[in-house]
């Protein structure tokens, strides 16, 4: 059975309902979500509502927890975005809804193991950030081979196949080491796994891509594949509710033009 993988959707509900919608076009039935469904965006309440409608499980990303809890070595407009995002929740009229999703939000884990999701046998370790760090910890494209310490101290904590987010730049680490971004996976945007290969699938941002394509992104996980989704979204919509909100600097709406 196909999974589909979500993470970073920052509180870009256009952008989720159009991935969601891309998912249910493929009859894709199973959906996981590996974390930070709010942050920086315009519509947090209606994110974490699909999100606890649609998904099997989800994880707890950093922003999910600066606004749980404290948003700690945040940038200015990430932290200004943080405490108005809470406010969103706390000023919730009806009491029963309220406690729903601050419900929802404190039970998000930070780590999920499936076993024999690879060719059967293998398992699968869901992160946030990484296998190490699980919430904060960034895996950059740049670390394959500018930071091998770091690599294989990672690699050493997983048996297969890691999923994470993060970074919103989607593509796979091997243990080569190697980083290989969609576009050079060729047609289909798919990475085969070997047997007894480790690797590591960034699988990108829905609702805010820091790769330099603006599109929303999301992979597919299959039993022996990953492959990498792309939606188009209707951008003028979540960048103008941005606008509107004075807590929430323009800059987090210009962004996501560029998908930088």
């Amino acid at each position: 059975m196909s999974t589909a993988i979500i993470s970073d959707i920052h509180g870009n509900a256009s952008a989720l309902r159009a991935v969601l919608a891309d998912i249910d076009t493929r009859g894709i039935e199973r959906i996981v979500c590996l974390g930070d469904i709010i942050g920086y965006g315009p519509e947090p309440l209606a994110c974490v509502d699909l999100v606890a409608e649609r998904c099997a499980w989800s994880l707890m990303g950093n922003h999910d927890f600066g606004v749980l809890y404290e948003p700690t070595n945040f940038n200015a407009a990430a932290e200004n975005a943080a405490y108005w995002t809470r406010t969103q929740f706390d000023q919730t009229e009806d009491v029963e809804d309220r406690s729903r999703r601050y419900r929802f939000l404190g039970r998000l884990r930070v780590r999920v193991v499936e076993s024999k999701v690879i060719n059967g046998e293998r398992s699968m370790l869901a992160v946030h950030g990484s296998p190490r760090r699980p919430i904060n910890e960034y895996i950059f494209p740049d670390d394959a081979v500018g930071d091998q310490m770091k690599m294989r101290a990672i690699f050493e904590e997983i048996e297969g196949i890691a999923v994470c987010g993060h970074t919103h730049v989607p593509g796979v680490f091997t243990d080569e080491p190697e980083f290989y971004p969609p576009d050079e996976l060729g047609e289909g945007m798919s990475y085969t796994f070997s047997p007894e290969e480790k690797a590591i699938i960034n699988v990108g941002s829905v609702g805010q891509p820091r790769d330099f394509d603006p599109r929303a992104s999301y992979a597919i996980l299959d039993e022996s594949s990953v492959s990498f989704a792309r939606v188009e979204y209707d951008i003028d919509e979540t960048a103008s509710r941005i606008r509107a909100i004075p807590e929430l600097t323009d800059w987090l709406a210009e962004r996501l033009y560029e998908g930088r």
